[in-house]
């Protein structure tokens, strides 16, 4: 395996848009960890990027350099009706002077709010097509296939993003991040974290993974699950993962049993639909640090660990690292439910 300067020689010979200032923070929550008695952390990357921010803008570094490399006008992109990803795409497209198109598989709502309301603003064309999907029913290779077909047909010519920046070229930017979190974490002697995420496309996990894996961090990772949308979903992020490392020139083949991800435990009754210990994570976390989290990703995924914690499934002692990876707009979605 290579070293640290060649991997990071290797990432750096890849185009990429500088859309955020890195690295973004990890803040200690000391009430928090009072209260739990366990050192928490949470990496703030709600707060980078475009169109009120969030993960996927280390994504769409990589990304949309490919898309203007290619000179193209149209990027096209899918997601749920509150996709963080699909917003901070029209928003970071709209940054480089290209026309946004998103596909959307449920009915136009009545009122566009949340993420929609923000899509709407940055004058993406949105494209509202009720066939359903991401129910489960397919592998997110097939349903990629799919959406990238039927958006030739409706779009024409155009720059093609996986849901969630779900490929190889997208999610360098998380094995970039997990090289942030390794320094970070072992600059503040925390090395040994359990790092916990939220888990929609898989992406963030898979790069993650990758990047961790190639720069023998110690820090534990864990995915949960906040949909039930795709037919063999630790396969998918395991050939994902296995194709990063290939491209990067560091062959390893990751098996479906090496991805930490928890399936189905803390999704409820599907995608976009709040559990009540989703609602309760985000009061908690609110009242005891100030911090907001969303309905759909990342409320979920935090009262996974907090329920993780309380069951000692999450090592004995070893400090956790709660992964933010934004979705404040979704919130303003889901008023009935605060």
């Amino acid at each position: 395996m290579g070293t640290l300067e060649q991997l990071q020689s290797k990432l750096d010979s890849f185009p990429r848009l500088t859309l955020a200032e890195y690295p973004t923070p990890l803040e200690f929550l000391p009430r928090l960890s009072e209260t739990l008695g366990r050192v928490v952390y949470i990496k703030r990357d709600d707060e980078i990027g475009p169109g009120m921010g969030g993960n996927k803008t280390r994504k769409l570094e990589y990304l949309l350099a490919e898309a203007r490399r290619r000179r193209s006008k149209r990027v096209v992109t899918f997601g749920g009706l509150q996709s963080n990803h699909a917003r901070i795409t029209a928003a970071a497209a709209r940054k480089i002077g290209m026309q946004p198109h998103l596909f959307f598989f449920d009915r136009r709502p009545e009122r566009l709010v949340g993420n929609l309301l923000l899509d709407g603003l940055a004058g993406a064309r949105m494209h509202f097509i009720p066939i359903g999907g991401g129910n489960g029913g397919m592998t997110l290779e097939t349903t990629i296939r799919l959406v990238h077909l039927l958006a030739w047909a409706l779009v024409g010519p155009h720059y093609f993003i996986p849901v969630g920046g779900h490929s190889w070229l997208g999610c360098l930017g998380y094995v970039r991040a997990a090289l942030e979190i390794d320094q970070q974490a072992r600059e503040l002697g925390i090395g040994n974290a359990h790092l916990v995420m939220a888990a929609g496309s898989g992406g963030t996990l898979a790069g993650l993974l990758a990047g961790m894996y190639l720069s023998h961090s110690a820090i534990h990772l864990t995915g949960i699950d906040v949909g039930k949308l795709w037919k063999g979903f630790p396969e998918s992020i395991a050939r994902l993962a296995s194709e990063i490392c290939n491209q990067l020139d560091q062959p390893y083949h990751f098996r479906p049993t090496e991805v930490p991800l928890i399936e189905g435990t803390y999704v409820g009754e599907g995608y976009a639909i709040p559990t009540s210990g989703c609602q309760e994570a985000i009061r908690r976390l609110a009242r005891a640090e100030g911090v907001l989290l969303d309905p759909v990703y990342t409320g979920k995924a935090f009262a996974g660990l907090l329920d993780l914690i309380e069951r000692n499934k999450l090592g004995e002692k070893e400090p956790v690292i709660f992964l933010h990876t934004g979705g404040l707009p979704a919130l303003f979605a889901f008023e009935h439910d605060a």
